[in-house]
């Protein structure tokens, strides 16, 4: 079976362990299972209250990372990062242990991925997004107090602004980059993704990254 399911049809648990919508992302999933029986190895939900204030956006869950351990940016180079900042920032306490159980809290703050299957080498399909984007925008929905959103790359600044059904060519991404979208009473900020690539390679900074953050802090500390 494949296909977009409809927005309406969308629980806030997103797809279904078994999730169907994707023929691709299917296959390397069972292929996983059979090689990884141990993993979690199926669509990874989002961790954080929907009450938070603030979204952050991945691009799909790391195939060594949360899709084995079934927890957002969890277990991979991108999660030693990313939680270390959001401690910093006040959105997250206790201790990142890279594992599901280790007790870490996000404090106003939920963690998503535009695509909530792990796809073959890292690289989801332009129908892959598409299919998953309904579970992105229900999410979003079902997020009361919502005033920030984290896109982590340019695939995810682009399936928030769908989802949000914005015309992506008038918010160009570039990193640091703070769109606001007063009808919704949100504000857009991106940043490149945590990735080991995008720092091995400097494209990212630790203190690039940090400063995004820092500029979120802000702006919700100042009620925006």
């Amino acid at each position: 079976m494949s296909g977009v399911p409809a927005v309406d049809a969308v629980p806030d648990a997103g797809p279904t362990r078994d999730c169907p919508f994707c023929p691709r992302l299917v296959a390397f999933r069972e292929r996983q299972r059979d090689a990884f029986p141990d993993w979690h190895n199926a669509p990874v939900p989002a961790f954080g209250a929907l009450e938070a204030r603030l979204l952050v956006v991945g691009l799909a869950p790391g195939l060594r990372g949360a899709n084995r351990t079934g927890r957002p940016f969890t277990g991979d180079y991108a999660g030693d990062l990313l939680y270390a900042t959001l401690l910093d920032y006040g959105f997250a306490i206790g201790e990142y242990g890279a594992r599901p159980d280790d007790g870490l809290r996000l404090v106003d703050c939920r963690i998503t991925n535009g695509v909530r299957c792990v796809p073959p080498e890292n690289k989801p399909e332009t129908s892959e997004i598409a299919a998953c984007r309904p579970f992105l925008a229900a999410e979003i929905a079902t997020m009361p107090n919502l005033r920030q959103i984290v896109a982590l790359g340019g695939t995810a600044h682009g399936t928030v602004l769908s989802a949000l059904g914005k015309v992506r060519s008038r918010f160009a991404f570039a990193h640091g980059a703070v769109h606001a979208l007063p009808d919704q009473a949100l504000t857009l900020t991106d940043s490149y993704h945590c990735s080991r690539y995008n720092t091995n390679t400097g494209k990212l900074t630790t203190a690039m990254f940090r400063s995004v953050f820092a500029e979120v802090r802000r702006s919700l500390d100042a009620g925006a």
